[in-house]
């Protein structure tokens, strides 16, 4: 006969579970990141958001039409804040960091997206009053350090060598968007349910990238996929736009904007450990401290004590 759970393991697995959340979060960013940088000749920036968000609204439908049909008065009731939520999180952010894709590097961008922390807790302080904590600055700069030893291979030297590039504009004003999202996310309702309010996230922004697509394609050539590129947008569509999202708005949700940015941190070391994985690329010594290192950071950071924000 099985044994009931002990109250204390059922009360660490409710407080690991937002944080298991947030990392499966970077682990699908990490793959949306390098995806879409591959997909930069297929798709055009606006393009590519359109598709990834009618894919995963198009796949959400028939389990949530009936609650959001329930949850119809709350939507009415909230309609200023869900669609700043789908201008931010859905049309600006996704498309800002796909036009910075198609003329900056890789590194680059990982190197830029590691400011989202700072941005957070900027906006966070900014909006909510909320400070960061002595030991969350560490961990920040810890994690930070290790994502410098990664990306120069173990050679602070080569910093300096790093090309800037008119897409690091772009990278860099997507940054303070996604920390405005995620702060506003304290706001939402509790009644919409995760895959809802990412479904209504979605069809909100697909109004606005819509006509903006139509703009696109008469400036900027078109051209029919293939397979392979088919199948890149089918995974950011199922992946980092569906199953990112709701994993970040939950545990945004839980542990609040502040600490939820500094799991940012673990998306380099994760898009690492793919290129590892299927790029064939060798894993060094570099790696491994820079991995020690963010993960260090990150668990100072989120562990110093859970915050409102």
């Amino acid at each position: 006969m099985p044994q009931p759970t002990p109250p204390q393991t059922r009360r660490t697995v409710a407080l690991l579970r937002p944080y298991g959340l947030l990392v499966l979060a970077s682990l699908f960013w990490a793959g949306n990141w390098v995806t879409g940088r591959a997909l930069r000749e297929d798709f055009g920036p606006v393009a590519l958001s359109f598709w990834r968000w009618l894919i995963a609204a198009a796949v959400l439908a028939p389990f949530v039409w009936g609650d959001v049909r329930a949850k119809w008065p709350v939507l009415c009731r909230h309609w200023r804040l869900i669609a700043m939520l789908a201008l931010l999180g859905v049309v600006l952010f996704q498309t800002f960091v796909y036009v910075g894709l198609r003329s900056t590097l890789a590194i680059n961008a990982v190197l830029l997206n590691s400011t989202i922390p700072l941005f957070i807790m900027a906006c966070a302080w900014l909006m909510d009053g909320v400070r960061a904590t002595p030991r969350q600055w560490l961990g920040l700069a810890l994690s930070f350090a290790g994502i410098l030893g990664i990306v120069t291979r173990g050679e602070p030297a080569r910093i300096a060598e790093l090309d800037v590039h008119a897409g690091d504009l772009w990278i860099l004003a997507a940054m303070p968007v996604w920390a405005m999202y995620s702060v506003l996310l304290k706001r939402k309702p509790p009644e919409l349910g995760g895959m809802t309010l990412v479904f209504v996230l979605a069809a909100c922004g697909l109004v606005v990238l819509l006509p903006a697509y139509v703009v696109e394609m008469q400036w900027l050539p078109q051209r029919m996929p293939g397979p392979e590129a088919i199948a890149g947008a089918v995974y950011i569509g199922l992946f980092a736009s569906i199953a990112a999202l709701a994993c970040w708005n939950a545990g945004v949700a839980a542990v609040g904007a502040n600490i939820a940015g500094f799991t940012v941190h673990l998306l380099p070391m994760f898009g690492t450990v793919l290129a590892i994985l299927f790029l064939g690329e060798s894993l060094r010594v570099f790696h491994v401290a820079g991995f020690a290192a963010i993960l260090a950071g990150v668990a100072l950071a989120t562990l110093a004590g859970r915050q409102k924000s």
